[in-house]
């Protein structure tokens, strides 16, 4: 193994144990000796990569930053319904929620921020559900009364949720939550003449995993 992978090995380490610490206990509580001993590592190797705690901190929100873009890569082309993209890319998210320690934390970083200068991941994926509720919108597969403001809010506040609530009850990311909200949700903003068919559970593509959706 060369010394570069050997280095990206440590950091990648590093971010892990400082993703679930931080989940565990919290920014505040947490510390870089708690980080560097979870990942296995001296002090020292951990002062290689990072600083300060706020630098690990960006890490993990960048970490994660990452692998939301790849879930929003990961999916369809653009060809088909934005509103199921949506519901698919929120059960995405969800799945991520479940097998992600790095994840969970970048959303809990992110709404714990304070002063604390930050990668806001929350505004990341405000950015992404914005662009399927405007491709919905010029779809007309809105109802029309719609708010495309109020869309976007909603469905971000309802998923980010799901992140903080599970940090004491796992429960919340089986995704029947989440299911039960699009179900709702989609009787009051989806245009009828365009409503059929789509399924708030998320469709399933050959080689998906298991997003826990039942």
């Amino acid at each position: 193994m060369s010394q570069q992978e050997r280095a990206a090995r440590t950091q990648n380490a590093l971010v892990r144990s400082a993703a679930e610490l931080f989940e565990r206990r919290g920014y505040e509580k947490a510390s870089l000796n708690e980080i560097s001993s979870g990942a296995g590592v001296s002090r020292g190797a951990l002062h290689f990569h990072f600083d300060t705690k706020a630098e690990v901190a960006d890490a993990v929100e960048a970490a994660a930053v990452r692998a939301l873009r790849h879930a929003v890569e990961s999916l369809p082309t653009q060809d088909g319904s934005a509103l199921q993209g949506l519901m698919d890319l929120s059960h995405c998210l969800a799945g991520l929620l479940v097998r992600d320690a790095v994840v969970r934390a970048g959303f809990l970083l992110s709404c714990e921020a304070g002063e604390r200068a930050c990668i806001d991941l929350c505004q990341e994926w405000q950015t992404h559900v914005h662009g399927f509720v405007a491709r919905a919108a010029n779809e007309g597969s809105l109802a029309p009364e719609v708010s495309q403001e109020g869309l976007v809010n909603a469905v971000v506040a309802a998923t980010v949720g799901l992140a903080v609530l599970s940090r004491s009850d796992k429960g919340w990311l089986t995704g029947r939550a989440l299911t039960g909200f699009w179900k709702v949700l989609l009787q009051a903003v989806a245009d009828p003449r365009t409503s059929a068919g789509l399924q708030p559970d998320g469709t399933r593509r050959e080689g998906d995993d298991d997003r826990g959706r039942h």
